[in-house]
């Protein structure tokens, strides 16, 4: 991804700086929004770890954040990154996608993308795809029983070529 920034950096004095409108904006007020209908402040810990959130790109883990922030030189504790990443999802910025009881991923919702997975059972590896004849069989039975699709989530488990040379025959 390029060096550009997603969030400005957060400013150490009060002043505030007048700059250009971003095209990440709209993504930040609707956050903002939804933080100021809880009652809730947009810190700078909810800052960075937005901006760290929207450089992803695909499938995360909680983990990967915390590691970002610490390289950028950002801190947050885990439990701060945790309410923030459940606060990203009930704005609608967000979805948690859990593909066992061990491990959940997150990825940020894209207007019109839809990812499906190959889930290896033994490796935990995934894999993203995005498939044109899926989506158009998606649309196929949704029009058979009258539905409108929003979104889907297709998720194949299975055992990849890797775990499968190591098991035993």
């Amino acid at each position: 991804m390029s060096a550009q920034k997603i969030l400005p950096s957060i400013p150490r004095s009060s002043r505030s700086v007048h700059r250009a409108a971003m095209p990440y904006e709209p993504v930040c007020a609707v956050f903002r929004r939804y933080l100021h209908g809880q009652k809730l402040k947009f810190t700078p810990e909810r800052a960075v770890i937005l901006d760290s959130v929207l450089r992803r790109e695909g499938l995360f883990e909680p983990e990967q954040i915390i590691s970002a922030l610490q390289q950028s030189g950002h801190r947050a504790s885990r439990a701060t990154l945790y309410r923030t990443l459940a606060h990203l999802q009930d704005a609608g910025i967000l979805r948690q996608v859990f593909f066992d009881n061990k491990q959940a991923y997150y990825e940020v919702i894209t207007a019109g993308r839809q990812n499906d997975y190959l889930i290896c059972v033994e490796t935990g590896r995934v894999v993203e795809f995005n498939s044109e004849k899926l989506r158009a069989l998606r649309d196929e039975v949704c029009k058979a029983h009258g539905f409108e699709p929003l979104s889907h989530q297709f998720h194949i488990f299975g055992v990849s070529g890797e775990a499968g040379k190591k098991r035993p025959k």
